[in-house]
């Protein structure tokens, strides 16, 4: 796994042992960042689920000028810690260990609000959990802001959530990429 764009291209990311931890591909990764465009550089980024933090190294690469990475396996965590320090972005980012329900609670309550928000969630339990994130996400978004939810193409549909209008759909071997964006007021 490496990073594919940016300052950073080329760079190779770390993943903890075993099967827990399932980081976005390379492709997948390069599929987000084509429909993003240049719609990352300056902007904050909130990666949820981030285990590796692949996504949000990515945005860090090509520009972000923060990222929050939630995580709570601890394990996950360290890797995610030690990939930030080994490519200079650890001044740029805040890694925060919690449950992302709670924390997407916490930060609503608090008025925090990002750009762009990417939810991978667990793809064996992804569709609640999907749903749940998303909605709750969808309060943390700033003006012009994107939400990038990766799950399983067996996960049933997700109601599209308050305040969210579709964008586009890419589908690629068992994962499915939604974009969506503030409804126009």
């Amino acid at each position: 796994m490496r990073v594919i764009g940016g300052t950073a291209r080329g760079r190779r990311l770390r993943a903890p042992r075993g099967t827990q931890t399932r980081p976005t591909s390379d492709y997948l990764r390069e599929v987000v960042f084509d429909l993003l465009a240049q719609q990352v550089f300056g902007r904050s980024f909130l990666d949820l689920y981030a285990g590796t933090g692949a996504v949000g190294i990515e945005a860090l690469s090509r520009g972000a000028s923060t990222a929050v990475f939630v995580e709570y396996d601890r394990s996950a965590r360290e890797v995610l810690r030690q990939n930030l320090e080994a490519l200079g972005f650890r001044d740029l980012a805040e890694v925060i260990p919690m449950k992302v329900l709670p924390f997407l609670r916490q930060a609503g309550r608090r008025s925090r609000r990002f750009d762009l928000i990417f939810l991978d969630p667990p793809y064996e339990r992804s569709g609640a959990v999907a749903a749940l994130s998303l909605d709750a996400a969808a309060g943390l978004l700033g003006p012009s802001g994107i939400v990038i939810l990766e799950h399983s193409i067996k996960t049933q549909p997700i109601p599209l959530p308050h305040g969210l209008a579709w964008v586009r759909e890419v589908r690629h071997g068992d994962s499915i990429l939604q974009l969506y964006r503030q409804e126009a007021a």
